[in-house]
């Protein structure tokens, strides 16, 4: 278990207020529980804060207890509960996958680009407070290892070159393109289709196109050559006869 905590007073803000947007959609959310039971909410609340300031900080969780009728301390747990939820600033928080398939793939090489241009160590941030990165368990592109994820978009087929460019384009201020960073366009084999490429499978046309012939029967033994056909067989046994009928 690891001890989770908010970040000292000195760091926290004076305040927090969703802004016109979220205040209409948090309203919205809340709406969708039953009377008395609007602390269902509560984890919404808390990530759509998170979005828009980036950390969970003390004053949105006051501001969460209000909104939803619950003392400070309820929201605080599921606060400090989740490791979703950033209890002190990350800036851009870059998550790095490094489980098999990426390690395999050479997550360690994405790692150090972090430990380079960012901070040695993970969970913490960078010298211009713009970044942080930390390692995540399986993010669910296995197939486009490695990658990384940076807010609601993932970055796939990178190394660590790439993920050092990343890093300068994104403190340069400029956008960079979420998905593969190489020809493919998903998840499909880099260089295009290898099987299921015959387009007859997809017009129509395979309609016997390809004969597939009959598999071999097994050789009957003398034994069961010797046997009489079931309809053979049929013909010589007497018919039954109804039950109660006359012999």
């Amino acid at each position: 278990m690891s001890l989770r905590r908010l970040a000292p007073p000195e760091v926290q803000p004076a305040s927090f207020a969703f802004n016109a947007e979220n205040t209409e959609w948090a309203k919205a959310t809340i709406a969708k529980y039953p009377q008395g039971r609007q602390a269902s909410a509560v984890i919404s609340l808390l990530w759509r804060g998170q979005e828009q300031d980036g950390w969970v900080t003390h004053p949105m969780i006051e501001s969460v207890a209000r909104m939803l009728g619950m003392p400070f301390i309820r929201v605080l747990e599921v606060a400090t509960f989740y490791t979703m939820f950033n209890l002190e600033p990350v800036g851009t928080l870059i998550q790095v996958c490094t489980t098999t398939p990426c390690w395999l793939r050479g997550s360690d090489a994405v790692v150090d680009a972090c430990k380079k241009h960012i901070h040695p160590h993970e969970h913490t941030l960078s010298a211009d407070g713009k970044f942080s990165w930390m390692e995540v368990e399986c993010l669910g592109a296995c197939v486009n290892a490695p990658m990384l994820q940076i807010g609601s978009d993932f970055y796939e087929d990178i190394d660590g070159p790439i993920t050092e460019q990343m890093i300068a384009d994104l403190r340069a201020g400029k956008d960079i393109k979420p998905g593969p960073a190489n020809s493919r366009r998903s998840s499909e084999p880099e260089g295009g289709a290898t099987s299921l490429t015959d387009t007859a499978l997809y017009d129509g046309s395979i309609i016997g196109k390809y004969k597939v012939a009959a598999p071999p029967q097994p050789a009957l033994t003398d034994a069961e050559a010797k046997k009489p056909t079931q309809a053979a067989s049929d013909r010589e046994s007497p018919k039954q006869k109804p039950p109660g009928a006359a012999t």
